[in-house]
């Protein structure tokens, strides 16, 4: 906690220009840090540096545990594994000697071909802000400033520095506001603005939602930065309640800073030139308006308050002494240095089984082929600002080989699918979706699939910040590849590696399909122990998988990826399942679905209070993992048209063969309220049903509870 009179103190004693120096980036002399404020030496007020990221720090040339990806975090609908996740990140930064991370990524997920999905949790506004509290929490604990971003509305990478979304009060406070609002409630030091608009005015700039919305109602005390290079106008962003400005560090520059109170890091680089491949979805450096070069004529001006400046060196300064930067007494970091364990875990309990015609688990003895064009490398997640330089990888082809009993033929079928990463596109490098080097042979992987016990695919989707993918669709042949396998081989296991949905046009032909995710650099390992069961699959699906052409967006280009700069979210509240509810329309697979080795009944849904609870059996004769899911439906006498169902709230537990459990799900109060412009939040009074079940279209049991 902070102590507001050092923080005071400190406030009478600088000078405008330190002021002024403590709001906007620089380049950290040691080159390490993603951003930098300067420190003053006079009044021993410390630099602070900030790192990427939801995925695991990024440090250039350095090394770090790579975890999977936020959404198959989410995949597992449970906040205290988040928790846990949220502290082993924040003990990675201080170990990596960071003192904020640009962490948890917390914009929902409404456009399924996002480049960035994999970054965020779910489409779901409760899912997602259970997630994105847990994760902040555990951030803070370790004395590290959690940074949720981008706030608010960056829902695509098609033109998201340009682009203004269109979105009504109801609909931005029911789903896209709730997790910056959880990760503020949870003790979130700083918050991330976005590059795009929301009805037109720039998120850096943005009065209403920055100033009003997030300091005064909901009385977050810390510092809102930029996105790096995402003001325009300097003195209206400070003016709308921007704090620090951020510019990003010059590509392969890491000069030093002689002059503490030299004017650094503001200006673009020289002769900067954006691809036009990624050229939609990045900021323009050379229109950003830093405040060191803006803000002291705005102050001598009039234009900018002195107590404006103070407010923002406040909240910086605040943030800092939070973490125990001022006073010199930050706790230890709490949390072993060796993730590793923890990485693991997650990986496997985040881990989705799609589909399974009792092929899985694997026998120890199964002679398997293992296929599929990247077997041999570790998917750490997509390109971006999240990218991260694993300590070790364990690879699909090296978990299963360590792991069988039986013999085990590899065969890749196709050339490499190739990374997409915005740093090598900026760098000018190759988009092609297919590296060089390795001949296709569908031929080669049919006959060792047809020679098998159990032929396991692995295909994979890329995707990366900046740009959204085409399409819902694997690049390659890779379609191709899994439905000849199929052919030849009744028992064919499809592993997807993707950041989110996609189209599984072989579903029918194939014998299981498990959704494996990003997981990071205990790939190998992690999915081998899934796929022959020393581990219960524990995930559930955080969002829709359904054709393209079926989502909201695919409907009309005004809602995606918008017309003149626009995209209008007129589908309103009805995102992700809400929509498929709407319109009945039968997904590919539910939010919320997944399948267990284990075999479960519920019954006895009751109404306790502000919850409901049910008994839970495991019917079969092995330890399975359940996923309890809690709907609300509305009463029927509502005048307003609201969603058939919505998510109120899931506990995962671990049950024996045999065993029932009373398990208890707390309900969201989210799930009952909506949004009036007149009323503000309000709960329609009526008879609402609770529904337990497997996912938004098992329904296992319902209970009402009066409102």
């Amino acid at each position: 906690m902070s102590d507001t009179s050092r923080v005071d103190r400190l406030l009478t004693q600088l000078t405008r220009s330190e002021k002024i120096r403590l709001t906007h980036g620089a380049v950290d002399p040691e080159g390490r840090a993603t951003g930098y404020i300067q420190g003053v030496d006079r009044l021993d007020i410390p630099s602070l540096s900030l790192v990427d990221g939801p995925l695991g720090v990024r440090i250039p040339a350095e090394t770090s545990t790579a975890f999977l990806a936020p959404i198959a975090l989410a995949a597992t609908f449970d906040a205290d594994l988040a928790r846990r996740h949220g502290q082993a990140l924040g003990a990675a930064t201080r170990s990596a000697g960071q003192d904020a991370l640009l962490a948890p990524g917390t914009n929902l997920i409404r456009v399924p071909q996002n480049g960035r999905n994999f970054e965020y949790f779910s489409e779901d506004p409760v899912l997602s802000a259970a997630m994105s509290a847990a994760v902040v929490s555990g951030i803070e604990a370790e004395d590290v400033i959690a940074t949720p971003k981008h706030y608010v509305a960056n829902n695509q990478e098609t033109y998201r520095a340009s682009i203004s979304a269109s979105i009504d009060d109801r609909t931005l406070r029911e789903l896209y506001l709730p997790s910056f609002r959880a990760a503020v409630n949870a003790g979130a030091g700083s918050v991330m603005t976005a590059y795009n608009s929301v009805n037109g005015t720039r998120m850096s700039d943005h009065h209403e939602l920055v100033s009003e919305v997030l300091k005064d109602e909901w009385g977050f005390d810390g510092y809102v930065v930029s996105d790096w290079y995402g003001t325009e106008m300097a003195v209206a962003a400070a003016r709308g309640g921007l704090d620090v400005e951020m510019p990003a560090i010059p590509m392969g520059e890491t000069a030093g800073i002689e002059d503490e109170t030299a004017d650094q890091g503001n200006s673009a680089p020289e002769e900067f030139e954006i691809p036009e491949t990624v050229a939609r979805g990045m900021p323009d450096p050379a229109t950003c308006e830093g405040f060191n070069a803006a803000l002291p004529a705005a102050i001598e001006a009039g234009e900018l308050s002195t107590d404006r400046l103070d407010d923002m060196v406040r909240r910086v300064l605040g943030a800092m002494d939070s973490i125990g930067l001022l006073s010199g007494d930050r706790t230890t970091a709490s949390v072993e240095s060796d993730f590793e364990d923890l990485a693991f875990e997650v990986a496997t309990r985040g881990t989705v089984l799609l589909k399974n015609d009792n092929t899985l688990p694997l026998a120890d003895e199964a002679d398997i082929a293992v296929i599929g064009p990247n077997i041999d490398t570790a998917l750490l997640g997509g390109g971006g600002s999240s990218e991260t330089t694993p300590e070790m990888e364990s690879a699909p082809i090296d978990g299963i080989r360590a792991r069988a009993i039986g013999t085990v033929t590899e065969t890749y079928g196709l050339p490499r699918i190739a990374d997409l990463s915005m740093f090598e596109l900026l760098a000018g490098e190759s988009a092609d979706e297919t590296d060089s080097g390795r001949e296709p042979d569908i031929d080669g992987a049919v006959a060792a699939a047809a020679d098998a016990d159990v032929a396991v695919v692995f295909v994979r989707d890329r995707a990366t910040e900046a740009i959204d993918k085409d399409d819902l669709r694997l690049p390659g042949r890779q379609d191709e590849l899994v439905e000849r396998v199929a052919a030849a081989n009744d028992r064919t296991v499809v592993v997807c590696n993707t950041g989110g949905p996609i189209e599984l046009p072989w579903r029918e032909s194939v014998a299981a399909i498990v959704q494996n995710w990003y997981p990071g650099q205990v790939h190998g390992e992690a999915i081998a122990a899934v796929l022959y069961g020393d581990v219960d699959p524990g995930g559930r699906l955080p969002v829709t998988f359904a054709p393209e052409e079926t989502y909201p967006i695919a409907s009309d280009e005004r809602r995606y990826p918008g017309v003149d700069r626009t995209v209008n979210y007129d589908e309103g509240v009805f995102v992700g399942y809400r929509w498929f509810d709407r319109e009945e329309i039968e997904p590919t697979y539910a939010f919320g679905h997944g399948k267990s080795y284990a075999n479960f009944t519920h019954s006895s849904a009751t109404v306790v209070d502000e919850s409901v609870r049910v008994a839970v059996q495991n019917t079969s004769d092995r330890t399975g993992r359940e996923v309890i899911e809690a709907f609300i439906r509305p009463p029927e006498t509502s005048t307003i048209e609201r969603p058939v169902r919505e998510f109120a709230g899931a506990t995962s537990v671990s049950i024996a063969p045999g065993e029932e459990r009373a398990v208890t799900i707390d309900l969201d109060e989210l799930a009952f309220s909506r949004y009036d412009l007149e009323q503000s939040w309000t709960v329609d009074p009526g008879e609402y049903v609770v529904e337990v079940g497997r996912s938004s279209r098992d329904i296992r049991a319902t209970a009402a509870i009066e409102r």
